[in-house]
């Protein structure tokens, strides 16, 4: 069951950030939940590590995480809110992108960095919300994209 609108729920850590996303190592974009106010807003981290695969890749020499990558890890920090704000954990409902708007890349996210993502609602309804997002390194503005998102059941076989 969801607290009360505009509750503030403590910190999650990894374990309760499992319970609400579907995704796993190494897509996983979103390490703890520092702040999440039911209904409003979310900020969520990522630990920036070199040992993340991409980096291998992206690029030889200058790591650089993938901005479409910095853009996952906010609609999975979105994932979460959505979740804990319509009360979905333990439903098996998923929260599918159906949109990106706007996304704009400010600088380069590298190994070593803490990225603070910080989402809010715009719009939330029972099966379809926008989100805007931003992704912080330092409290530097590194990426930013508004996104609406889906709530629905999985696939079946």
């Amino acid at each position: 069951m969801s607290e009360a609108s505009g509750a503030a729920v403590a910190p999650l850590d990894i374990r309760r950030v499992m319970a609400a996303l579907p995704h796993r190592f190494p897509m996983l974009l979103v390490d703890r939940v520092e702040e999440l106010v039911v209904d409003e807003r979310i900020v969520a981290t990522k630990a920036v590590t070199i040992n993340e695969p991409f980096f291998a890749g992206h690029f030889p020499g200058r790591p650089i995480m993938p901005g479409v990558l910095i853009v996952e890890a906010l609609a999975q920090a979105a994932g979460v809110l959505a979740v804990e704000s319509l009360g979905l954990a333990g439903s098996g409902k998923l929260v599918y992108f159906m949109a990106i708007d706007g996304a704009k890349f400010r600088m380069p996210v590298e190994p070593g960095v803490l990225l603070s993502l910080e989402v809010e609602f715009v719009q939330k309804r029972t099966s379809v919300c926008k989100f805007a997002g931003r992704a912080l390194v330092g409290g530097k503005l590194a990426a930013e994209a508004n996104f609406t998102a889906m709530i629905a059941d999985p696939p079946t076989d």
